[in-house]
């Protein structure tokens, strides 16, 4: 079987394998079996998208031919009525293409045709997310939140899985109508819709042909849609809690906001030709904003849809930012890691919903949970490790696990993972007997616990506490445990700390280009404006900006050895690398350094003043071990506003400071009398 045939295709064909050697054995024997098992597959129908080159649009005519330019790609021996079904979407805005229902060998004759690119079979891609406001310095009284009208007139597009309207986050009270730019329609009752949320639409024609949905309204349907719109741009409401717990104001990071909602998913799974249509939509409609947290594991930036359409947004001036995605903490895990794309890590924040598990011996260890009873005793009781048996469906807390392990009226501890959700080994517990539950990470997990709405007693701990309770179970024949809950706790002095399932890098497509960008809160919250951890305040007075213009991409892309055709699918137009000044991926204008060493490198960065016409900068380092850090010229002077100057770093290996490890880090900071503008420096020793 070719690699890269979508796993439905795999099974039919082992399925059918199956069948044939079980009725007609004989049939296998000859070279007639393979001929039609791949007979078969060649002529099974799957979504395609496909690049072709761009149709020029100097007149209204030739824009409204672009759909038939699309069809002309289509086989022609179907009818018309079967290519409205063939055609899934006609793309204008964000790639020069078109998704199709098309077979392997149709795809083949399409590569002969004049103005193909290229085609793959759509991918199916992941969903990726009250008090965090205060946590970042936002108030809404003063600074940086009021002084930028808390996104008044900004339009937020949202790719995700829809939105509940009913909800108090997208009130309309007090925010005034979209901008006359705005474009966009709303699919839900026009009592729904409003000027907090303006638009609302859904794309399921993908879903349709590959899952079997029907057509729907852009209603969400698990929750994650009206998350991460709400965290953006919810408006501010008043008396919120969840369960008696984090009592507050919610409020999204830009409360003033427009929201437009953009349904391309349709279960944990969105369709790739659905997200590529939602996103031609939001630029068609005017948004200024792009906010997307779903994505796939890192390819090459020609090859990655949303790379491809968030660069048609860059060109028109839109900002994407993304989720890093949730598959730390193991390095090499990013998604939607090109340079042009805001990448946002997860970190925590300094507000917990506290529970201890307090152990017989008197060791107490802190963890978190939604459901804090107030009427559970804080008395011991007697404590169980679920593995006990030895089995590890059991240690897990899976369906139907504890049936055999007396659990009845005792603290069962439970070990995280094994497939099964968090709060559904709690169901185990409650269902088997038991009167609470203490949950422990795995180690890869580390320190991460999240705050749940469990269906009992519970206390969600971390690794090493998990560790520490063992060894106390296997130390004694009678341990015992209590829980004692101690509800919201605001100041953390370790926040805010990485996620253990946030993404890590070094890129995979570019590893001279540092990601994820910036981390903002992501574990029980979530920011829209997300370089470090994020500071919104600092961030609207920087001192100094790295600019990078569309067409600086080009000499960077091309230094990534990267075709002509290749690089003309990002840029939307023809590019010839050998008339380009091609750069190495460490030359282009980002904020940080991303370093491989070995041999000596040079660097250089340009910064733009926006600060005070007046100003110097002088430059401070923090030097990653093992590394010479030497920055030329080491002072800028600028006499007036939107000045541009240059410095070069090189990086060279220090041997006298002794034996290094795989990775050191730093950064080095420009500073004035009022800012500091830091980059952070990331080295991999070759």
């Amino acid at each position: 079987m070719k690699s890269g045939l979508p796993l439905k295709m795999a099974i039919f064909r082992f399925l059918t394998i199956v069948f044939i050697l079980y009725f007609s054995p004989e049939i296998a024997q000859g070279s007639q079996f393979s001929s039609s098992i791949e007979t078969t597959e060649k002529s099974m129908l799957q979504t395609y998208i496909v690049h072709v080159k761009q149709l020029e649009r100097s007149t209204t005519a030739q824009q409204e031919n672009l759909e038939s330019w699309h069809r002309s790609f289509l086989p022609v021996a179907t009818a018309t009525s079967d290519n409205q079904e063939r055609l899934v979407y006609s793309y204008k805005n964000v790639i020069s293409g078109f998704a199709a229902r098309l077979t392997e060998e149709e795809v083949r004759a399409m590569e002969n045709m004049d103005g193909f690119i290229s085609a793959s079979p759509e991918k199916m891609l992941p969903l990726l997310t009250t008090h965090s406001p205060d946590f970042l310095g936002l108030h809404q009284e003063m600074g940086f939140w009021k002084e930028s009208n808390f996104g008044k007139g900004v339009i937020i597009g949202v790719l995700d899985s829809g939105v509940l309207p009913s909800h108090p986050s997208f009130s309309g009270e007090g925010i005034p109508p979209p901008p006359a730019k705005w474009k966009g329609s709303c699919e839900f009752m026009a009592s729904e819709c409003n000027n907090k949320l303006i638009g609302a639409r859904s794309f399921n024609v993908g879903a349709k042909a590959t899952k079997g949905v029907t057509a729907e309204p852009p209603l969400d349907d698990d929750g994650h849609g009206t998350h991460t719109a709400s965290t953006a741009a919810g408006a501010f409401v008043k008396n919120a809690d969840v369960l008696g717990n984090a009592k507050g104001t919610a409020v999204g990071m830009a409360p003033y906001a427009h929201l437009a909602i953009y349904k391309v998913c349709f279960g944990p799974d969105c369709p790739e030709s659905d997200v590529i249509a939602g996103l031609d939509a939001a630029v068609e409609d005017g948004v200024d904003v792009i906010s997307i947290s779903l994505g796939d594991p890192a390819v090459p930036f020609f090859q990655d849809n949303i790379a491809v359409g968030s660069f048609a947004a860059m060109q028109k001036g839109i900002f994407v930012s993304c989720s890093a995605g949730n598959s730390g903490p193991f390095n090499t895990t990013l998604s939607n890691e090109a340079p042009w794309i805001l990448t946002v890590g997860a970190s925590s924040i300094d507000r917990t919903i506290k529970a201890a598990a307090k152990l017989g011996n008197g060791e107490q260890f802190d963890g978190e949970t939604l459901f804090q009873p107030s009427d559970f005793p804080a008395t011991q009781l007697p404590l169980v490790y679920a593995g006990m048996n030895g089995k590890p469906e059991s240690a897990v807390c899976g369906e139907g696990s504890l049936k055999n392990i007396d659990v009845k009226g005792k603290v069962v501890l439970c070990d995280r993972g094994g497939g099964i959700a968090r709060i559904d080994k709690g169901t185990e517990v409650k269902n088997a007997g038991g009167a609470a539950m203490i949950l422990v990470n795995q180690e890869s997990d580390g320190f991460s616990t999240l705050a749940d709405a469990h269906v009992l007693p519970a206390t969600h701990v971390s690794y090493a506490a998990g560790l520490k309770i063992k060894a106390y179970i296997n130390s004694t024949a009678t341990p015992t445990a209590a829980i004692l809950f101690k509800g919201t706790v605001i100041g953390n002095p370790l926040s805010p700390a990485i996620t253990s399932f946030s993404s890590r890098g070094p890129s995979f497509a570019s590893p001279g280009i540092l990601k994820p960008d910036i981390i903002g809160p992501g574990l029980c919250s979530r920011a829209l404006i997300r370089i470090g951890h994020v500071n919104p305040s600092r961030a609207n007075d920087p001192g100094l900006v790295y600019d990078i213009e569309p067409d600086d991409y080009i000499p960077y892309l091309c230094g990534l050895g990267y075709t002509d055709t290749e690089v003309g699918i990002l840029a939307h137009r023809s590019i010839k690398c050998s008339e380009e000044s091609s750069i190495p991926e460490g030359e282009l204008n980002y904020p940080s350094f991303s370093v491989a060493l070995g041999p000596p490198q040079t660097f250089t960065r340009t910064v733009t003043n926006v600060g005070e016409a007046y100003s110097s900068y002088t430059v401070t380092a923090i030097v990653p071990q093992g590394v010479d850090v030497s920055v030329n010229p080491d002072k800028l002077y600028f006499s007036k506003v939107n000045q541009k100057l240059t410095y070069s770093v090189t990086f060279s290996h220090n041997s006298s400071s002794g034996k290094s490890s795989k990775f050191a880090q730093g950064y080095l900071k420009w500073v004035s009398g009022k800012h500091s503008v830091g980059s952070p420096i990331s080295i991999m020793f070759k």
